[in-house]
């Protein structure tokens, strides 16, 4: 689902609100998320999952075009985990 189609789908369950408000409401939403998991702050929602940043370490890698040795710098990537609650409805289909 894309963020478009989210405001739709909440555009036809809330035919009250305006669409520009749904959008806004869901931008707000999807920047703090990001910017929680940039912060390396833990970002949960209930009942859905938590997104986090996790740390991966130096290591060296192979450059595949020339077989050379290369350097990997370390760095942090998004993560997220599933709630138990989320993972069961995916099971119970």
């Amino acid at each position: 689902m894309t963020k478009s189609e989210l405001v739709e789908v909440l555009q036809e369950q809330n035919p009250h609100l305006l669409t520009r408000e749904i959008e806004r409401v869901v931008s707000i939403v999807l920047k703090d998320i990001s910017e929680g998991v940039a912060c390396k702050a833990r970002v949960e929602l209930r009942g859905f999952g938590i997104f986090f940043a996790k740390e991966r370490n130096a290591r060296s890698g192979r450059n595949p075009k020339t077989g050379e040795s290369v350097m990997v710098p370390a760095k942090s990537v998004p993560r997220f985990k599933a709630s138990p609650v989320l993972l069961q409805r995916l099971n119970q289909i």
